[in-house]
């Protein structure tokens, strides 16, 4: 997610710790007005964009006058982990908000606890179409769905690239390749935008004194992106049953892969914090980083000559198809709330298409709905500068939305993400003087131990 700290952007890691639970049971049916003492408290993330909040608030009034109830909202800041906390020392206390943004792994981690929300999800399907393969993932632990999708804070990370040294240094128009209003890009262009033709570009913009900036330490960005590519060459850690699989021939080309692109890379790069590869763009050292567009925000006040030169797109294509990497947040609403139905009420009018664009606008489209029909928004055109240079951020056409360590059992893949197994993986073999087959043996070790936690 995004923070301001220090009047810097930064992103922090969205790591849970809690093993997940047993599914909850089936919930009661939704019913309109059955509202309890007419009172509902929310807590939302905390936006970082100016002005988004404040479109959320609007849409709450808006519900709560037309339903007669009393809505007290709470924004919660991520900064220091208090969103987080505060989600855990709700479910310890068995009390607090009726209804609270849980980013990532913490709606997982919080399955028991949190009300079933089939019925919400079987009405915005009904609404919307089809939700991501990242939302499926997260959100529906022993085959029911746990908690309403939220619209902040959902995001992707795809590539945003300097169009200016891309034409120079690699000869490749980014414009050309994802251009703004279309669907899936160019398609000869796109074609050749693979992982193994990433190694080239990372080549030649190293030679031309711009490497990619992309962090391989033990961070949120690393697992993230990392993450990404290990699953477009399907190389899973762990099979969707819990099976250790690492010991494989996709994770063997993985890591040969990151060999060879390491070298083009800055030599600090395994130091990096989440802020690190967003100073890289921002300062007009890198070519390119995965991000969502805050780098390129803080860019256009602080930058606006780099910020100009900033394209985002698709993540390169492997083997396995084209993974963003993707970081889903819920709405969790808590079985010990006396206002569920409430609170189902109030998450099924923010997912009124009109409700969707507002929140959207709200966040100059930093925000991604987790439906495709719903990503055409013209926000994503006009923003700028340069003017459609976050068309391409929703994922669109042939994109999978990708959640590091999937297909593992969430408990699993929640481990792998928050102790950096496949970054330590790489640093084993390109920094340490190991081989990949000793990596390999390294993290099977590990993964028999997160099986054990």
């Amino acid at each position: 997610m995004a923070e301001k700290t220090d009047n810097t952007i930064t992103r922090r890691r969205v790591i849970g710790t809690a093993a997940l639970a047993a599914t909850t049971a089936i919930a009661a049916p939704y019913v309109r007005g059955a509202y309890a003492a007419g009172k509902l408290n929310v807590a939302f993330w905390d936006h970082w964009v100016p002005g988004a909040n404040d479109a959320m608030t609007k849409l709450c009034n808006e519900w709560a006058n037309k339903e007669k109830v009393e809505i007290k909202i709470d924004y919660v800041t991520s900064q220091g982990d208090k969103l987080m906390l505060s989600i855990a020392a709700e479910a310890q206390a068995r009390s607090g908000h009726d209804m609270l943004t849980m980013p990532s792994w913490y709606a997982a981690a919080q399955t028991d606890n949190l009300e079933n929300s089939d019925d919400i999800w079987a009405e915005l399907t009904k609404r919307h179409g089809e939700t991501t393969a990242s939302m499926i993932y997260l959100g529906k632990q022993k085959g029911h769905w746990i908690a309403p999708p939220a619209i902040p804070n959902t995001l992707t990370l795809p590539a945003v690239g300097r169009i200016d040294i891309f034409k120079e240094a690699v000869g490749l128009d980014l414009t050309q390749m994802y251009p703004a209003g279309g669907i899936g890009g160019n398609k000869e262009l796109t074609d050749r935008w693979t992982w193994d033709f990433f190694l080239t570009a990372a080549e030649k913009c190293h030679k031309a004194g711009h490497p990619f900036g992309l962090a391989i330490g033990q961070t949120g960005d690393t697992a993230n992106w990392v993450g990404a590519v290990f699953n477009a060459y399907g190389a899973e850690l762990v099979d969707k049953d819990g099976k250790i699989t690492v010991k494989s021939d996709q994770v063997k080309q993985v890591l040969e892969w990151f060999k060879k692109l390491v070298p083009f890379l800055p030599p600090d790069v395994f130091a990096w914090d989440d802020s690190s590869n967003n100073k890289a763009l921002i300062s007009g050292q890198a070519a390119l980083i995965m991000n969502p567009p805050s780098a390129w925000a803080v860019a256009v006040r602080d930058a606006p000559k780099v910020a100009e030169q900033c394209w985002h797109f698709s993540s390169p294509k492997g083997p396995k198809g084209r993974f963003d990497p993707a970081q889903p947040s819920f709405w969790g609403i808590w079985k010990f709330s006396p206002n569920k139905a409430a609170a189902k009420s109030l998450a099924l009018h923010l997912w009124e298409k009109g409700s969707v664009e507002q929140l959207v606008n709200g966040s100059h489209g930093y925000d991604i709905p987790c439906f495709g029909s719903l990503r055409n928004f013209k926000v994503w055109a006009e923003e700028g500068p340069p003017k459609g240079g976050i068309w391409n951020y929703p994922p669109r056409g042939d994109v999978i939305e990708s959640v590091s360590g999937s297909p593992a059992p969430a408990n699993i893949a929640n481990q792998i993400y928050s102790q950096a197994t496949m970054a330590k993986m790489i640093a084993q073999c390109t920094q340490s003087g190991k081989t990949i087959d000793q990596a390999i043996d390294w993290a099977a070790q590990e993964l028999e131990g997160f099986m054990r936690s």
